[in-house]
């Protein structure tokens, strides 16, 4: 196994031979503490696309680079105001929360919120304070996963600390080399210890990313450089992974925000025992960032209602992102040819969800997807972030969501780019606005022309009811089929394929011409077929279109024209 392993070369004699030597300081001021904590966001930033590529655990979804830089993006949003030790640990615990994206993102808050608990006493940081913060951060990680498993980041922080406690604390450098040693040590061994490693011939992507923190506490001590990134070998048996058997068996992840008093959290973790596996749940003082892999979408989100008031509620389809994951890497390859920096007059950044969806929003020219949809809405950082990445000084943003136009129209004030807004509602409207598209016509004359065939799109859509409530259609029961149309629930059924032919006949008219459907993930073959009969049946006069787009939650979109 060891020849197709990466090395990191953070420890190599010829990297520490070459890097400049500087006074090593003595302790860490809360400024010093706050620039670790910066380089360990750029750090990330710079080996992303490196821990996407090694992450085949616990699901292959190529996200725990884009989860833990995320994470510490918000960090060090909130450390811009912070000055004094009390203030520094506060943002790094606070924002760390606030931020984590997924089970690597949820993890390394808590690592950060060990470090954070043993700093903020202290005035400055000497060994003896890092060695134990080491220790605490550990334990807090352990601590925040229900059921752990070795060969993971947790292992990974238990060993660094291990190593740590293991020197004699003389000075801060002495123990952050130790604690390297044994991190990079412990990282390379993850597959000994994890079968899903060991099978896919890689290292455990947040054990090689809990490596970068430690690399920031040495750069910011001693000067020793942060090492490059390092691609290669890792892509090709990733990618040869992503193609075998080794994809989880519960489908979603789900996480939210809980706000709950510490008294109901002991039930509320009992019930998610029962729903699925890869269980966080951390958090304080009436606010919990919680998160599941499950195949049960209603009933995790219900057991966070039974025990207080979930938010930021965010739903991603495991396998379907593993295989969207697989089809943008080929994308992008058979793409390299042609440069990705082409400049165009106009380019398009869209929020989308399901591979089928993104494939046609790349047809169709967009440069950028930004996932999203509802109960998943992306921030205005993240639609900022693929505007800048654009090959063009102007862009337009496909929102697709109500909610998502708001946080949209934020991104032309924080851009040098000119950014317009398509207020599009729904992915089909997209889809037809991008039948007009022309990446070499002037923003105002794309942005008239897709308006345009925007406009002349009547959506709707068909999703499931996860509690009682009432609607102008009536009372609604949990369980039921929603046929949801531009004036909202239309009417209810005892199955999708019910709703559909609801939804479908409601916004048929004689005037239209065109249906277009996009099947989701819980769509059953039978009830598509069903559908497609239903339209020849009733409605002769009209073209179907049908397409898969694996959007979870929807299993049908439609669109007329």
């Amino acid at each position: 196994m060891g020849s197709s392993l990466p090395s990191f070369g953070s420890l190599g004699e010829p990297l520490r031979r070459y890097y400049r030597r500087v006074p090593s300081l003595e302790t860490l001021s809360a400024a010093d503490l706050r620039q670790v904590l910066i380089r360990f966001r750029d750090a990330l930033r710079g080996h992303q696309e490196e821990l996407n590529r090694l992450n085949v655990y616990p699901v292959p979804d190529g996200d725990t680079g884009t989860n833990m830089t995320l994470t510490l993006e918000t960090v060090a949003s909130e450390l811009r105001t912070a000055e004094t030790m009390d203030e520094v640990c506060e943002a790094i615990a606070h924002g760390s929360l606030m931020g984590a994206r997924g089970n690597s993102g949820v993890i390394t808050s808590q690592i950060l919120r060990g470090l954070a608990e043993t700093f903020r006493p202290t005035d400055s940081i000497g060994p003896i304070e890092l060695v134990a913060a080491l220790r605490r951060a550990a334990d807090a990680a352990y601590q925040a996963v229900m059921r752990p498993v070795e060969g993971t980041i947790l292992t990974v922080a238990r060993e660094t600390a291990e190593a740590a406690e293991n020197v004699t604390p003389s000075s801060l450098e002495a123990v952050l080399l130790a604690a390297s040693a044994g991190a990079e040590d412990s990282v390379l061994h993850t597959p000994d210890l994890l079968p899903a490693l060991r099978d896919a011939g890689v290292v455990d992507a947040g054990g090689r990313g809990y490596t970068l923190l430690i690399d920031a506490f040495l750069e910011v001590v001693s000067g020793r450089p942060i090492p490059e990134s390092v691609l290669g070998d890792p892509l090709n048996i990733v990618r040869a992974h992503l193609a075998g058997e080794g994809i989880a068996s519960l489908r979603y992840e789900v996480m939210f925000l809980l706000e709950a008093p510490e008294s109901t959290i002991d039930a509320f973790k009992a019930a998610w025992m029962a729903l699925g596996d890869s269980i966080v749940v951390v958090g304080s003082d009436g606010l919990w960032n919680c998160h599941v892999h499950t195949d049960d979408i209603g009933g995790s989100i219900e057991a966070g209602i039974d025990a207080g008031r979930p938010r930021s509620i965010r739903v991603t389809d495991l396998i379907e992102q593993v295989e969207e994951e697989q089809w943008v890497r080929d994308h992008d390859s058979e793409d390299n040819s042609q440069s990705d920096e082409e400049q165009v007059a106009t380019a398009v950044v869209s929020v989308g969800v399901g591979i089928g969806v993104n494939r046609l929003l790349r047809s169709l020219g967009v440069h950028e997807i930004v996932a999203g949809g509802q109960s998943m809405n992306p921030s205005t950082a993240q639609i900022l972030e693929a505007v800048e990445r654009c090959p063009a000084d102007s862009v337009i943003v496909l929102p697709n969501n109500k909610n998502i136009i708001p946080v949209a129209q934020q991104v032309n004030a924080l851009s040098t780019k000119r950014v317009e807004v398509l207020s599009t509602v729904s992915v089909l409207e997209a889809l037809s606005a991008l039948f007009t598209y022309d990446p070499d016509s002037d923003c105002a004359v794309n942005l008239a022309a897709m308006g345009s065939a925007a406009n002349g799109v009547r959506a709707g859509e068909v999703t499931q009811a996860v509690r009682d409530s009432s609607a102008e259609c009536g009372p609604i029961k949990e369980g039921d089929w929603l046929a949801i149309g531009p004036n909202g629930i239309g009417s209810t059924a005892t199955s999708a394929a019910g709703a559909a032919f609801a939804l479908v006949d409601s916004l048929v008219d004689e005037d239209s011409e065109i249906v277009t459907v996009l099947v989701g993930t819980d769509a059953r073959p039978a009830e598509v077929e069903r559908l497609r009969e239903h339209l020849r049946a009733r409605h002769p006069h009209v073209e179907v279109e049908v397409h898969e787009g694996g959007q979870p939650l929807y299993p049908y979109l439609i669109g007329v024209e």
